[in-house]
């Protein structure tokens, strides 16, 4: 049996905006119909018509994976100039009320806002999604329960949406908030085995709770059509650099945990109880807080357990060929999260209009 590749996919959900009020506008699927052409099925319309999705195909390493978000956000950001918009990537918009965003005209939308209701037309949060390949889904269930104890540390790092219809919350990712809203979400449980979480997926099918295993919107979860992990833990994030840094550290992570299953050493398992703990802390405080240690039972600085967690990664980054882009996490907890850098642009202006100004020029910083 040769060695897993970890192969990649990346998903952003971008924000539409009117250049002139710098309030979220409906694309009217102008960008999604326009892309069809460059960029086939890559990029596709979300429930709210201000929202627009892209999502890399198969990447072998990190490398591809960087130069295909690049080369997606570049299109997108086009797409949108000949239409008269602009791109944001933000968890948020600073002040856009979702009251005033209509929703996407499509059977599938209509079937959720007709049964989550005002959950579902209020849901106007952008996130990034990270696949990471895996050979079976046996060893997809043991990931998601090793992966899930990290889950927070990763969110510190991709908190980006202080703000929500105009009010400075008082969170560095309330989007999670906004999100936690629909069932089905947060950290997954503890399963024995992919039978157990297959019979668990089938019994929601069977008495009518969802009609397929994507109704299932946790933080972690093994795809129900595919053999992948999918972290949807992350807000979306405001340069290309940092969303690439994320996407290598949780593939290190998988090949981390794997490396230490191959040599019959296993991760301790936590409660999801405790886990909840972090994350909330992690949507609150951002990098700036502690985060608890369970192993040692003390709350230590988040940054801390950041560097433990790049230690950890460490001896499969060069395997990998991705320690230059893990190493950009140095740079992510030097100038703040994406949260923290929008909060210091609004204490200097006052003026979130200024916000969405910063958000659109970090978006294209660095293409």
């Amino acid at each position: 049996m040769g060695k897993p590749v970890f192969t990649l996919g990346i998903e952003e959900e971008f924000q539409t905006i009117d250049p002139e009020t710098r309030d979220l506008r409906s694309h009217m699927s102008q960008i999604v119909e326009g892309g069809k052409m460059i960029l086939q099925e890559q990029v596709k319309a979300e429930m709210h018509q201000s929202v627009v999705e892209v999502g890399t195909t198969i990447c072998h390493n990190i490398e591809e994976a960087r130069h295909q978000v690049t080369h997606l956000r570049r299109q997108v950001i086009e797409l949108a100039d000949r239409v008269g918009l602009q791109i944001a990537a933000a968890g948020t918009h600073p002040f856009s009320r979702w009251q005033d965003q209509p929703i996407t005209v499509d059977a599938r939308y209509d079937k959720i806002v007709e049964e989550l209701q005002e959950a579902a037309r209020s849901n106007l949060v952008f996130g990034m999604h990270v696949h990471v390949g895996v050979e079976t889904r046996e060893l997809g269930v043991y990931m998601m329960n090793a992966l899930r104890y990290f889950l927070p540390h990763i969110f510190a790092l991709s908190t980006n949406s202080p703000f929500w219809e105009g009010r400075e919350t008082g969170y560095k990712s309330f989007r999670t908030k906004v999100f936690e809203r629909f069932p089905r979400t947060g950290i997954p449980e503890h399963f024995g085995s992919a039978s157990e979480y297959d019979a668990y997926i089938n019994l929601l099918i069977k008495t009518g709770c969802i009609d397929n295993g994507k109704k299932i919107w946790w933080d972690l979860r093994l795809h129900p059509f595919f053999n992948t992990i999918e972290y949807r833990v992350c807000d979306m994030m405001l340069r290309v650099d940092e969303a690439v840094a994320l996407a290598a550290l949780m593939q290190a992570l998988v090949a981390k945990v794997y490396k230490l299953m191959i040599s019959n050493l296993t991760f301790r398992q936590y409660r999801k109880a405790l886990i909840n703990e972090n994350k909330w802390r992690a949507a609150r405080y951002g990098l700036d807080g502690k985060l608890i240690d369970f192993g040692k039972q003390e709350e230590l600085p988040t940054r801390n357990l950041i560097q433990e967690l790049l230690d950890f990664v460490d001896d499969v980054l060069d395997e990998l060929g991705s320690r230059h882009e893990v190493e950009y996490i140095h740079k992510m907890m030097e100038m703040g999260t994406g949260a923290d850098r929008q909060l210091k642009v609004f204490r200097e202006t006052g003026d979130l209009k200024k916000v969405v100004d910063f958000i659109v020029q970090e978006t294209s910083h660095g293409l």
